[in-house]
């Protein structure tokens, strides 16, 4: 991609630099200013704030509104973009909305099971799933449209991620599954949370390496060890260690303890990979403290 085309995170992460993004929840309303405060908060701290898309499938507003609203105050935007909601068509036009509103950076995801949230009579579209989608973002970044037609009023410029999970109980399929995501165009992961620094070296040495696509991991802000017991109960594929959850129980200031132990994740996790992908649902005012004691030095990011 043109460098006068490439996105702040693009070039953040070209430059081989320690990058940071931090994950921002839409409104459940139409009154985005809680989250907009969450991500100034963040300003001159992280490169990109990464908006999700229905988590959990849990109805919030539009991931594109607020990109749009972010990018309009000079932060840097990830467009989450789930299949669970969308046709392929729909996911298209989102596609190439995304690229006229001026958002570059596009995560690709298949979406968590409505039976997850709370809508659970909701219809499910699963037209495409991730990989597809890192194939649709491919191809209308090439100039081709549906039947293989030239997009005749310009194709997009579109920074394509995808989602891992370094952690995951199978090796052979991580490793089969990363590989096709490679193939079909991802150019960044960003990480489930990972509670394993050697699972998340191992994931970077063999498997993100040999693609050439850099890795953000995930660090989950655990507010208490009830928080962390009911996380491993309810989350597919979470693996909070008891240790963790022992001395989350142990602390006289859970939350804190909490803080603590982020910002030690976030000191490891940015040693192995190109650097974090912090997550902190409905506690995302603890973000700044994070990176405080984390010690890490301010950004500069130009959108």
């Amino acid at each position: 991609m043109s460098n006068l085309l490439a996105s702040s995170l693009e070039k953040a992460l070209a430059s081989g630099q320690p990058v940071i993004t931090a994950e921002i929840t839409p409104p459940v309303g139409g009154d985005p200013s809680h989250a907009l405060e969450m991500a100034e908060a963040l300003r001159g701290q992280v490169q990109a704030f990464n908006v999700t898309d229905g988590s959990r499938a849990v109805m919030g507003m539009s991931s594109l509104a607020l990109c749009r609203l972010l990018l309009e105050r000079g932060l840097e935007p990830i467009l989450q973009l789930g299949c669970r909601d969308r046709n392929r068509i729909a996911l298209q036009a989102d596609l190439l909305g995304a690229h006229a509103l001026g958002i570059r950076n596009v995560l690709c995801l298949t979406g968590d099971p409505v039976k997850a949230g709370n809508q659970p009579e909701a219809r499910a579209v699963f037209d495409l799933e991730s990989v597809r989608l890192l194939r649709q973002v491919q191809q209308l970044n090439g100039g081709i449209g549906p039947g293989g037609k030239p997009l005749v009023d310009g194709a997009p410029a579109l920074f394509p991620g995808a989602a891992a999970d370094p952690q995951s109980a199978s090796w052979s399929g991580l490793t089969s599954r990363m590989r096709r995501k490679a193939e079909a165009g991802a150019r960044f992961v960003q990480t489930q949370m990972v509670m394993d620094a050697s699972a998340l070296r191992r994931f970077c040495t063999e498997i993100a390496a040999p693609l050439n696509v850099p890795v953000l991991a995930g660090v989950f802000l655990l507010k208490s060890a009830k928080n962390a017991a009911f996380i491993n109960r309810v989350v597919p594929g979470a693996q909070i260690p008891q240790q963790l959850i022992d001395r989350l129980a142990a602390a006289e200031n859970p939350r804190l303890e909490g803080i603590r132990i982020a910002a030690e994740q976030v000191q490891t996790y940015g040693a192995i990979a190109a650097g974090v992908h912090l997550m902190a649902v409905k506690a995302e005012e603890s973000l700044p403290q994070v990176l405080e004691l984390a010690g890490l030095p301010k950004v500069v990011a130009k959108v």
